[in-house]
């Protein structure tokens, strides 16, 4: 069953401190324009996004069924918000994206590694 929002959905690690922050962060920038939604929890109301992709990053789902994940995720909910530079650098400056992503896989890659240690 797909998810019927009227607004975009960041699905974010809720196991991970970093994560919870940087999404209450995101979430108090978006207000009423974007739900918060911790994964796993939240993974079953998008079905249509397999569950490696939840767990390897975050994701934004919009009203419109359009998903995104990692940093273009990230950059797309400060554009919902107002803040679109960094989304518009995402898509037209291919050096930008490139490096925004391996920010983004270097700083999800500690936090499986915290995980693990927690385990």
């Amino acid at each position: 069953m797909q998810d019927t929002s009227p607004r975009a959905v960041l699905v974010y690690d809720g196991e991970c401190a970093l994560c919870r922050e940087w999404a209450a962060r995101l979430g108090r920038a978006a207000g009423e324009r974007v739900d918060l939604a911790a994964y796993p929890e939240a993974a079953a109301r998008f079905p249509e996004i397999p569950r490696e992709r939840f767990r390897a990053a975050v994701q934004l789902v919009e009203p419109d069924g359009r998903s995104s994940q990692g940093a273009a995720a990230v950059f797309r909910v400060l554009a919902v918000v107002g803040r679109g530079g960094p989304w518009w650098l995402y898509r037209h400056v291919p050096a930008f994206a490139a490096a925004s992503e391996w920010c983004y896989r270097l700083v999800a890659g500690h936090r499986d590694a915290r995980a693990r240690a927690r385990s």
